[in-house]
């Protein structure tokens, strides 16, 4: 059954995160602490499919606020598949060499951010530019993706560098370079792609410890609760309350 494949390669791929990337969870979680600590943010960026863990940590049930996300239009929204926005006009913006540091033009960053980058096989120049433009502002870049598998190749940046080769912490999803993980018996290509799995549950076990860690700390922490739960009278009052310190951070920005 291809359906149990590709739920035990899920399997598989959850047991070595857990079993080696628990310590690299902690020190990108303890430079994003420090970040919302000083009232500052951690700046996440993804492109294509890779958005999709910016868009799952903040506004979320359980998120908390000190996320900003950088996502950009041309680079997230390509569902239309031909036409505006397309499949080939993103492919190529991701690729373009210099399109990263116009995107970083927008923003008042602090030497007191950090920028999360999620990228499965980090060769693309829109991603190390974006890094590069981070470090130059002072700020720590945290990458997730398939930096064991990616290992030393070049990227498609001018400098011959991948993004796991720039980055301040790297965190390895153990996701196989191809991403689709399924052989089926009649096709060339396979099926099942792991790396939104591999993402989004290293998302939430690094704001989980993010949490600790603030915690710990004596930091006071802005939870999106739900809002949905019958009988919770200061679920909006909480929402609010998460909503005024987004809003009072962006001022900064």
């Amino acid at each position: 059954m291809y359906a149990k494949d590709w739920l035990n390669n899920a399997h598989e791929i959850m047991n070595k995160i857990e079993a080696s990337q628990m310590e690299n969870v902690r020190k990108a979680a303890t430079l994003m602490a420090d970040s919302i600590q000083a009232g500052r943010w951690v700046h996440t960026w993804g492109c294509g499919h890779a958005t999709i863990p910016c868009e799952e940590m903040y506004p979320r049930i359980g998120g908390i606020v000190g996320f900003h996300p950088l996502c950009e239009l041309p680079l997230t929204f390509f569902t239309q598949i031909i036409g505006q926005m397309g499949i080939h006009q993103f492919l190529y913006l991701e690729r373009l060499e210099g399109y990263g540091q116009q995107v970083m033009k927008n923003y008042d960053f602090s030497d007191q951010d950090c920028l999360w980058i999620f990228s499965h096989t980090g060769i693309n120049s829109v991603n190390i530019d974006m890094a590069n433009e981070a470090h130059k502002r002072g700020m720590k870049v945290i990458v997730y993706g398939s930096a064991g598998a990616t290992g030393d190749k070049h990227g498609r940046h001018s400098s011959g560098k991948n993004l796991f080769q720039v980055a301040d912490v790297v965190v390895d999803s153990c996701v196989p370079l191809q991403d689709a993980s399924v052989t089926t018996k009649a096709q060339f290509d396979k099926i099942g792609p792991l790396s939104t799995l591999g993402f989004v549950s290293l998302v939430w076990m690094t704001v989980c410890t993010v949490v600790e860690i603030l915690e710990e700390r004596g930091v006071k922490i802005y939870i999106n609760p739900s809002h949905n739960v019958p009988g919770d009278t200061t679920a909006g009052e909480r929402l609010d309350a998460a909503i005024d310190e987004y809003k009072r951070r962006l001022k900064v920005l």
